[in-house]
């Protein structure tokens, strides 16, 4: 998780999220190769003081920086467009889990399973323990499978909200009367922590999100047990 230092992306948790980071990356290189160029030739004019009274224009000069520019944003613009597309794509999940967003609190629902249900509300800081972390502890963690494809669906009750955990590249929008969905697969086991992305009202900032990921029999295990309950 980010702590307050902390500058540049979460690690990375899924095969989104590291597409993601290597495509930040990418943009990255290109403007640093821009910005380097851009300040070499301001230095280079500015140290020259030779002028040329009879240059009008120049036609070669202007084909090269529009036609660079242009070759600049498709080789920006194509990994772009296949990373959104890949950002959509829901591939056969292997379970789907609902989440719907209330002021203030998630309710999660394991679709596949009969009567697993539950609400997830924030650790309140006078009731947190020593290991917990401050406004981003629930009372109830969302346990999913690791190297499972996931479908998450995603709503709300009352108002607009947004369901984001950064280090899984998610964020998807959680609006009343509409069904948004997507997918992800966790790559390793742990805690990954997320927050409502979207101002939804007073406590918009106390309603985190905790994703538990373990192996497929813990998890079989935990359902077993909660339905049984």
């Amino acid at each position: 998780m980010a702590t307050w230092a902390h500058l540049s992306f979460q690690d990375s948790s899924s095969p989104l999220m590291e597409q993601l980071i290597l495509f930040h990356d990418h943009i990255m290189l290109v403007l640093v190769l821009i910005v380097t160029f851009v300040f070499y030739m301001m230095a280079t004019l500015f140290s020259n003081t030779f002028t040329n009274r009879y240059l009008l224009e120049n036609q070669p000069i202007e084909i090269i920086w529009t036609s660079i520019p242009a070759l600049i944003l498709i080789f920006i613009a194509l990994p772009s467009l296949r990373l959104l597309y890949l950002l959509d794509e829901v591939n056969s999940p292997s379970m789907t889990l609902k989440s719907i967003g209330h002021q203030w609190y998630w309710t999660y629902e394991y679709s596949d399973f009969l009567q697993m249900e539950f609400d997830s509300y924030m650790i309140p800081t006078n009731e947190l323990e020593d290991s917990g972390f401050r406004l981003l502890d629930v009372d109830n963690r969302t346990i999913l499978p690791m190297d499972m494809q996931i479908r998450i669906i995603i709503t709300a009750a009352d108002v607009i909200h947004s369901w984001t955990v950064p280090s899984l590249g998610i964020k998807a929008d959680a609006i009343p009367g509409r069904l948004n969905q997507t997918s992800f697969l966790i790559n390793r086991p742990g805690l990954f922590y997320g927050q409502c992305s979207e101002i939804c009202g007073a406590n918009h900032s106390f309603m985190p999100i905790v994703i538990e990921s373990t192996s497929i029999n813990s998890f079989l295990n935990w359902i077993s047990l909660s339905t049984s309950d």
